[in-house]
């Protein structure tokens, strides 16, 4: 069959698809700006009132800076880890190398009900449960995969000749990782940062199950809310989140192409 013939059904599908992703947020920006007291699209008027509402809440704005601080947190963790377990695996054999990425891999492959249950059995044993540092250190481990694989295919364009020759104007292995190594693969570590902060910051499952209500990030002060009063602060949150999310991926496409255009020159 000729290529052209299937273009456009490629490209209706592709449509199709981002439709359905985007469709449910675009249904949220207007509802967000109701004048009611309820979920509904807007009566008379669009209002700010359940924004300035969100603002002035003080359990909201708590929520928000504890996902902050963790997603901040666990992204500078994910990252350090993440980064020289890269680099490890860079300098491994390939069989070596394709068991260490396969266990690294592990925490996008198990379904996060059976990582909850695991981190609560754990945490619990630990004395790390309900604590900012259990949060903490199970987001680190799920994050890790991200910057793992960001670093990894940037490591996959680097000419190795880089290293030995850095080694051969007589710079030590950090002096050769910190001027060299490391700046040409930053697109990739920034890459993997943004996805570890995202991942951290919209987390919901995990947090549910080694958490008590004494400890609320902001996906679950929304579950909470979506329980027990159901207003539309939730709808202004999904959108605010959903903008920080999509400016998140917007900058990771120009380091993306940023790093692209510098392998290239």
């Amino acid at each position: 069959m000729p290529t052209h013939s299937l273009a456009w059904p490629v490209r209706l599908s592709a449509w199709i698809m981002v439709g359905f992703i985007f469709l449910p947020f675009l249904i949220v920006i207007p509802i967000s700006f109701t004048d009611r007291t309820y979920l509904s699209l807007p009566q008379h008027a669009f209002s700010l009132a359940h924004y300035q509402e969100l603002l002035h809440d003080h359990d909201w704005m708590l929520a928000l800076g504890r996902s902050t601080l963790i997603a901040i947190a666990s992204s500078v963790c994910s990252v350090v880890l993440g980064v020289l377990c890269a680099f490890g695996t860079w300098r491994l054999p390939p069989s070596r190398a394709r068991w260490v990425q396969s266990i690294m891999l592990l925490p996008l492959i198990i379904p996060t009900v059976v990582l909850g249950l695991a981190f609560y059995r754990s945490w619990v044993d630990l004395g790390i449960a309900n604590t900012y540092g259990g949060v903490v250190l199970a987001h680190t481990i799920t994050s890790l995969p991200y910057v793992f694989i960001t670093v990894s295919a940037a490591l996959s364009h680097v000419d190795p000749r880089l290293e030995m020759a850095a080694k051969n104007l007589g710079a030590s292995v950090r002096q050769t990782m910190a001027w060299v190594l490391v700046p040409v693969v930053m697109p990739g570590i920034l890459s993997g940062a943004l996805f570890a902060f995202v991942h951290s910051f919209d987390e919901l499952i995990i947090v549910l199950f080694i958490t008590s209500r004494g400890l609320d990030t902001l996906p679950k002060r929304m579950w909470m809310s979506l329980e027990d009063d159901l207003t539309p602060i939730i709808a202004c949150v999904a959108v605010l989140l959903g903008l920080v999310t999509l400016a998140l991926l917007l900058l990771n496409l120009a380091l993306r192409s940023r790093g692209t255009q510098t392998q290239t020159a």
